[in-house]
């Protein structure tokens, strides 16, 4: 995972406020084509003692969003897809929780 700051404006389309300089996560995941793929680190949550990561196509605002399972292992950050049916529910109704939660703010 690489990070830099990076500053933008309202222009921007992310459709959060950005005001302030921030830092910005910057993974680069491949795609089911092979294509590599600039993802941005949005938001972290947890679920049973779990930790989830939502990311956004970083070039893309208008592409849907993914979650994966985040670990740490040998002290460094790894991201795995939520292949567990069981797993993915959980997730979507703690995301869905979440964001019903923000909409509120």
């Amino acid at each position: 995972m690489s990070d830099h700051k990076h500053e933008h404006g309202e222009a921007c389309g992310c459709g959060h406020d950005h005001d302030h300089e921030h830092e910005e996560f910057v993974l680069t995941l491949t795609d089911e084509e092979g294509n590599d793929v600039e993802m941005v680190l949005v938001e972290t949550f947890d679920v049973a003692e779990k930790v989830y990561a939502l990311l956004l196509e970083r070039n893309n605002p208008e592409a849907d969003g993914i979650i994966l399972r985040l670990e740490e292992e040998n002290e460094e950050m790894v991201l795995y897809n939520i292949e567990d049916e069981d797993e993915w529910r959980q997730v979507e109704a703690a995301y869905n929780e979440l964001v019903s939660g923000q909409d509120e703010v």
